[in-house]
């Protein structure tokens, strides 16, 4: 059974850091995408930044530069290091996992911007 364990989230001032973790396991066939996702109260879940099994990556126009993708292959983790963080950044950020045509999520992981 695939399982996506997310860590890291919590409560940070702005302009502070944090560095999402999301650990899979389960999986049998070989990830082609990991990424995150967030979703804020009242908003739709919108892509964060995503990499692909060749370490191409993708970000949401408004966070390129604060935020930073990156993947461990060998521990099937996907990290999310996040920089400079205002209150327009609180959400519930989601991993997810594309393997073997199935997408999967990860139960979310609150992130508080605020002072």
């Amino acid at each position: 059974q695939v399982q996506l364990v997310e860590s890291g989230g919590g409560l940070v001032q702005p302009g502070g850091s944090l560095r999402l973790s999301c650990a899979a396991s389960g999986i049998i066939f070989s990830i082609n995408f990991m990424g995150w996702y967030r979703q804020a109260p009242g908003k739709e879940r919108e892509l964060v930044a995503g990499i692909t099994s060749g370490d191409r990556t993708d970000y949401a126009d408004s966070l390129k530069g604060r935020f930073t993708i990156s993947r461990d292959n060998a521990k099937n983790t996907v990290y999310l290091q996040m920089n400079s963080l205002n209150s327009e950044d609180t959400a519930v950020y989601y991993c997810n996992v594309y393997s073997g045509r199935t997408s999967y999520w990860g139960q979310g992981t609150q992130v508080t911007v605020s002072s």
